[in-house]
């Protein structure tokens, strides 16, 4: 008599983005503002889009999506001033679920927001010690 065994195989899918910082708009910024000008807006900027990106996590889950959207559209405007061209168009296309209304792609683009602007941020405070 032949056995036959289910076996189920989980494959676990490890989304890895990939991370870009503008080094020319960065280079603009410090150009304009001066290194210590430019350290402190960066710095300010770092913080306040770690300080959304938790927040559109927290909204999302509570299911306010007015809000989500009020955040998600901040740090578009965040993000691409200190060169986070990624960060900035994810953050828009997650705009743009809420007001298709497309939960599940909602989802999957805030999950990716989140990855690209935990590595963004990674990236920028890397390049601190860098004279830009």
């Amino acid at each position: 008599m032949n056995e036959v065994k289910n076996v189920t195989t989980v494959t676990q899918i490890r989304p890895a983005e990939d991370v870009r910082v503008d080094h020319d708009r960065l280079g603009a910024l410090y150009s304009e503002l001066g290194h210590a000008g430019a350290e402190d807006v960066v710095c300010r900027a770092m913080e306040e889009l770690a300080l959304r990106m938790a927040h559109c996590d927290r909204l999302y889950r509570a299911g306010d999506m007015v809000e989500l959207r009020k955040s998600s559209r901040s740090l578009v405007s965040i993000a691409d001033q200190i060169g986070m061209n990624v960060v900035a168009k994810v953050a828009a296309d997650v705009t743009q679920c809420i007001d298709s209304g497309d939960h599940v792609a909602l989802g999957a683009t805030l999950a990716r927001l989140m990855r690209t602007g935990e590595g963004s941020l990674t990236a920028i405070w890397d390049l601190q010690d860098i004279t830009i």
